[in-house]
């Protein structure tokens, strides 16, 4: 393991919440109208099960996504996630929000985005993480850079090194 890849990890065994962009992070960054104005997404089963993982070790999940989407709340219902915030174009808000109602510090924080909607909350936290993906100038703000792409199982990949960081064996979680 090299030096930047402990650090990592060490950063990542004090996170209790972990926040997703949606769009781009949880999609392949694309979403399907019908003909009545109706939308759908794409979301990858691999991070719901990363989610599940997560939530049932206590780490808090929250999703905070620039768009409103019925497909984004039927999802989070379904994943179970609580803290879900939509149509928000000032993040760093929410961000705040967050911290405050969890009572968490900076330090116990990941946020994990694409693009320059998620900056602002990427500079706050301690493990800022884009997906391989992300916009090229928003990579540059991300400690850890995802090796899948959004929408393809980035999540999980996430979670899986956060558990790991831990010392958590996702085995155990299930059987």
């Amino acid at each position: 393991m090299d030096k930047r890849t402990d650090q990592i990890k060490k950063i990542a065994a004090k996170i209790k919440l972990l926040i997703l962009d949606v769009d781009g992070v949880l999609t392949d960054n694309c979403f399907y109208l019908n003909d009545h104005g109706e939308e759908a997404k794409r979301f990858n089963v691999s991070d719901g099960m990363g989610i599940y993982l997560a939530l049932r070790v206590g780490l808090e999940i929250a999703l905070i996504s620039g768009r409103k989407s019925k497909a984004t709340k039927f999802r989070a219902l379904d994943l179970k996630i609580k803290h879900v915030y939509l149509g928000v174009t000032n993040k760093i808000k929410a961000y705040q929000k967050l911290k405050r109602n969890l009572s968490l510090s900076d330090e116990q924080i990941a946020y994990m985005g694409d693009d320059i909607l998620d900056v602002s909350v990427l500079r706050k936290v301690a493990l800022p993480i884009c997906v391989k993906d992300a916009n090229p100038v928003v990579r540059k703000f991300a400690k850890f850079v995802t090796k899948t792409k959004g929408g393809e199982g980035a999540v999980r990949e996430v979670i899986d090194m956060i558990l790991e960081s831990k010392k958590i064996n996702p085995l155990e979680l299930v059987s």
